[in-house]
């Protein structure tokens, strides 16, 4: 296979502030105060096998380049996954000399959360957003959104609409797993928010996360809703498909250039997945994709979106 200038438009930082924060909920939720990482998360953190991260978000960011390097990945977008956690990951991606791209998780459901993710995007250098409808509660397509979609749209920022299946597992571990609603997770409410805002740009990530079929109707009706590959796409045996057959009809609606490769990496020491991008060229190649549309997909598509 040739090389690749490999971009992943999917990744977690998981700083040691977002340790603390998920810590101080679990604390505050049993009754606790004063509890840091160290007092609440051993036992998850033995369940699990992760580990803390430095405390320091340069010394983070220094971590997960290594981790590129190693693995000849040449940017990442790296999400700031709780809106308190935007700091940590600013610092961290300001330091990394462009290659770790900040995207911010808002929640919309308050005139105070979309002003602060219209904000991030126009103040602090985040270049996208990522939304959560089903544990947020929200209709991606409600009026209440333009500011937010607006801003994105000016700063060529795509909004990441999480759709579909919902399983957070350090959450679930610490005993806060909220309720989540997946008549809100559904790509088809992606349409109307796309349709209204059509300069903005919408992805879908993990292929709609077993709900493929609807995921496929979005990018059909409007061209400016995207998908990405990220994740170990679980969800497959819900579909009853598997991964071969994802790729081959998600090219046949979205065709390469709507595509973008992502991993969810997310924690240590696991690190960057690289079995997914094995795993994605090999079924890339079967289905004789000539290199360019190849390049496009595990990193053009992303920088193109991006813009300089």
């Amino acid at each position: 296979m040739a090389s690749l200038h490999v971009c992943d438009a999917h990744t977690h930082f998981f700083s040691r502030q977002f340790f603390d924060l998920l810590s101080g909920q679990a604390a505050q939720a049993r009754g606790l105060s004063g509890v840091g990482a160290e007092g609440i998360l051993p036992g998850v953190l033995e369940q699990t096998g992760i580990e803390l991260p430095d405390p320091s978000p340069r010394k983070h960011a220094e971590r997960w380049l290594s981790e590129l390097d190693r693995h000849g990945v040449d940017k990442a977008v790296t999400f700031a996954s709780l809106p308190a956690e935007a700091e940590a990951v600013r610092e961290a991606c300001e330091s990394s000399g462009g290659r770790l791209i900040p995207f911010l998780l808002v929640d919309p459901t308050s005139a105070a959360g979309i002003d602060t993710g219209r904000r991030a995007l126009a103040e602090k250098g985040f270049r996208g957003i990522l939304l959560f409808p089903a544990m947020q509660k929200f209709d991606p397509a409600d009026a209440s959104l333009t500011p937010l979609y607006d801003e994105a749209a000016a700063r060529r920022a795509p909004v990441i609409v999480h759709c579909g299946i919902l399983a957070i597992k350090l959450r679930d571990l610490l005993g806060l797993r909220p309720s989540y609603d997946l008549r809100y997770a559904n790509p088809l409410a992606v349409i109307a928010a796309a349709e209204r805002h059509r300069e903005t740009t919408f992805v879908i990530p993990h292929f709609g996360g077993g709900f493929l079929r609807e995921a496929l109707i979005a990018g059909a009706q409007s061209p400016n809703i995207f998908v990405d590959t990220s994740s170990s796409n679980s969800w497959t045996p819900v579909e009853g498909t598997t991964l071969e057959e994802v790729f081959r009809r998600a090219l046949g609606v979205f065709g390469p250039r709507r595509i973008l490769f992502g991993t969810d990496s997310s924690t240590f020491p696991r690190g960057w997945r690289a079995e997914i991008l094995t795993e994605q060229r090999r079924i890339i190649a079967a289905m004789g994709l000539d290199e360019a549309d190849e390049a496009r997909i595990f990193g053009g598509n992303l920088l193109e979106l991006l813009g300089p």
